[in-house]
């Protein structure tokens, strides 16, 4: 079974997964900002603060590293500040590069290890509003691709970036029938996309069956990134 490294995780997309990884016997690391959840799962946790990220205690080797934090800051563009763009940036890329360079030396110790990060279709497909947080994940986009070149080929280096999906962080965004039933009328399958459906794709790229897949941005988006119905 795997070692695996987590990097947020305390609910959402990242809870679903270790859920899932964990029933499975996989041996995970989990570096959360609130631990309880995880905890509860017989996970052992450290603290972790994506906007001043500190050393890690890390085993000697990793099969894999998965990075959940992320942010939805929806504004339109004359609106946002040069500071909510550098807290973005930071919790959604540069703490991300931290992490990375901190687990890299384990990571090289795995006979062949699996690096998930997170994008949003709005890196690829334009949206009004998500200026800042598309600006973040184009460069994590950029950063996949790269490292996924670099490793090559005892790290693989994916990320996932879906659309709209029902997590706690989207709560605002799907806080009632109507936004719920509007938000799943934009997308060509007309559903929101559910945190477990998400879970499963990222247990997917750490296990073996992924084993062809590297430098992909998949795309797990109801169909709105690359389809237009008329």
């Amino acid at each position: 079974m795997a070692h695996l490294l987590f990097v947020g995780g305390n609910s959402g997309i990242g809870l679903e997964t270790a859920q899932k990884l964990h029933s499975q016997g996989h041996q995970i690391t989990a570096a959360v900002r609130n631990a309880a959840p995880l905890q509860e799962l017989g996970i052992p946790c450290q603290s972790f603060d994506a906007t001043d990220v500190s050393p890690l205690e890390l085993p000697s080797q990793l099969d894999g590293l998965l990075y959940f934090p992320g942010t939805i800051n929806l504004k339109p563009f004359h609106r946002l500040t040069r500071e909510e763009f550098l807290t973005d940036y930071q919790i959604n890329t540069l703490a991300a590069i931290e992490v990375i360079q901190q687990a890299l030396p384990a990571l090289k110790k795995s006979p062949t290890a699996s690096l998930v990060l997170f994008s949003t279709v709005a890196v690829q497909t334009g949206m009004p509003f998500h200026a800042s947080i598309a600006a973040a994940k184009g460069a994590i986009e950029g950063l996949t691709r790269s490292l996924a070149a670099e490793f090559a080929p005892k790290i693989r280096v994916n990320a996932i970036a879906p659309s709209l999906t029902d997590t706690p962080l989207a709560t605002s965004l799907l806080a009632n029938d109507a936004r719920r039933e509007a938000a799943a009328e934009r997308h060509p399958l007309k559903r929101i996309a559910t945190a477990e459906e998400l879970a499963n794709l990222a247990s997917y790229l750490v296990s073996p069956e992924s084993a062809p897949l590297t430098g992909q941005i998949l795309h797990p988006d109801n169909g709105i990134s690359s389809l237009k119905l008329f």
